[in-house]
Order: C-alpha cells, then sequence, then structure tokens
C-alpha cells in the first residue's frame, strides 16, 4: 500500500471542511445506504463476506455493556445487542439513528447522535465495535481515536471492528496516495469523504505501536476485521 497522504498535510485548515463535507454525504447517503457500496463486486461473494463478518460477531461473544461508533442505519446494531446487556449506538448523522431507531426497538439500546472526533464517553463499556468507520479517520486523527476508544473501554475490555479498502479509480480525485477520495449518489451529487486503504498486516503492526493487542484478518474481497484489547503488560 502507498504511504497515504493527509488532506492536512497540504493544508492547515483542509480537514474540518473535508470532515463536514464527509458528514453531509452520510446524511444524503442514509436512505440508499449499502445498496451499491461495492458495484463491481459480485453478489454472491459480497454476502459470503457479510456471513464472514457476522460470522466474526458470533465467535467474538458480545457481552455486557457494548459500545458501537458510527451505528449508521443499525445494520449491525441488531446482531451487537443480542448479547448485549446494554448497547450505546453512537452516530453524527441524524438521518442515520432515525433508519436505526426505527428498525430496532429494545430498552436495552440508547442512540446518542455525536460527532465521534468530538465526543467523550460518559461511562466504562465491556466492548466497543465499530463497522466500516476506521477507513473513514483521517491518518492524523488515527492516534486520538484509538486513545479515545482505550478511554471508552475497562481494564479488561475488548475491541471489534469491521472494514475495507475499497476506492475505485474514478474515486481517486487526488490520486493513490491521498487519503481524499470522491464520492457519487445516485442523483450525481459529488461529496468528497475520507478512506484510508489499511492494508491488514500494516494496520496490526500500528496499533502494536500505540498499545494495543489486536489481530487483523483479511476476508473475502476487500474487506478485513480486528479484534483485540489494549496489550497487556510484559507482553510486545
Amino acid at each position: 500500500m502507498p504511504r497515504i497522504r493527509s488532506p492536512s498535510s497540504e493544508s492547515s485548515d483542509g480537514l474540518e471542511p473535508l470532515l463536514a463535507e464527509q458528514l453531509a454525504y452520510y446524511r444524503a447517503l442514509a436512505p440508499h445506504y449499502g445498496e451499491t457500496a461495492f458495484p463491481d463486486h459480485d453478489e454472491g461473494a459480497l454476502r459470503a463476506a457479510a456471513n464472514e463478518l457476522s460470522g466474526a460477531i458470533e465467535g467474538f461473544r458480545i457481552a455486557g455493556d457494548v459500545l458501537e461508533l458510527a451505528c449508521g442505519p443499525g445494520t449491525w446494531t441488531e446482531l451487537l445487542v443480542t448479547g448485549a446487556t446494554t448497547l450505546t449506538a453512537v452516530d453524527a448523522a441524524p438521518e442515520m439513528l432515525g433508519i436505526a431507531g426505527g428498525r430496532i426497538d429494545d430498552e436495552r439500546v440508547r442512540f446518542v447522535q455525536a460527532d465521534i472526533f468530538d465526543w467523550v464517553p460518559d461511562r466504562a463499556y465491556d466492548c466497543v465495535f465499530f463497522g466500516f468507520w476506521l477507513s473513514h479517520v483521517p491518518v492524523e486523527r488515527f492516534g486520538p481515536f484509538w486513545a479515545m476508544v482505550a478511554g471508552a473501554l475497562k481494564p479488561d475490555g475488548r475491541v471489534l471492528f469491521f472494514d475495507d479498502a475499497y476506492r475505485t479509480a474514478e474515486e481517486l480525485i487526488e490520486g493513490p496516495e491521498a487519503s481524499t477520495i470522491r464520492r457519487r449518489l445516485g442523483d450525481g451529487t459529488t461529496y468528497r469523504v475520507v478512506k484510508v486503504p489499511h492494508a491488514p498486516a500494516e494496520l496490526e503492526t500500528s496499533l502494536r505501536r500505540l498499545g494495543w493487542d489486536i489481530s487483523v484478518h483479511p476476508t473475502r474481497g476487500p474487506f478485513y476485521w480486528g479484534a483485540g484489547s489494549r496489550a497487556r503488560p510484559g507482553r510486545p
């Protein structure tokens, strides 16, 4: 994977407008989320990959108090809540939360509208999950984001995440080394968003440097998932 260039490496004030545009994209996308996310991938292969990710949730054995970051329309929330005592689902887009709240009627679930880059957890959790969010975290926010995750966990808490490294040639408006891409809605409207194409092995190494013991596993297509916890004292 090429060394990914952050937008702020070119402009000191370019990141906040980009993140605002990314949020605007997901607000506009909410009614159609997931319909054409991977148009050039075989439908059967996508179903198989989705089954692998669902299996990762089952194998992780979600339990206790759970935090889901960037819950979107509740796609994964429905699976997470089956093993949870409580579940706090956070997203910045009210349209996404409206859809999630409409499909999940469970007193254990609390929906919170908040900018994840600014949000401070109000309690400690046994598990933190985020699906298809990490690649939208800018390079220079990577460390602070994981510090927030660490602060949200109980001492023996665990993390599970899913993501992909999918970027089309049309989206690479600033070249393959840039983390800024352009996404297009069905009506032709375009938005800039952050999309960092993490490679599983490199991501695992980066997390180890930050004090995490997380294994990152590639699946079919561009997908991967990671699971683990803070590194125990005395372990490399």
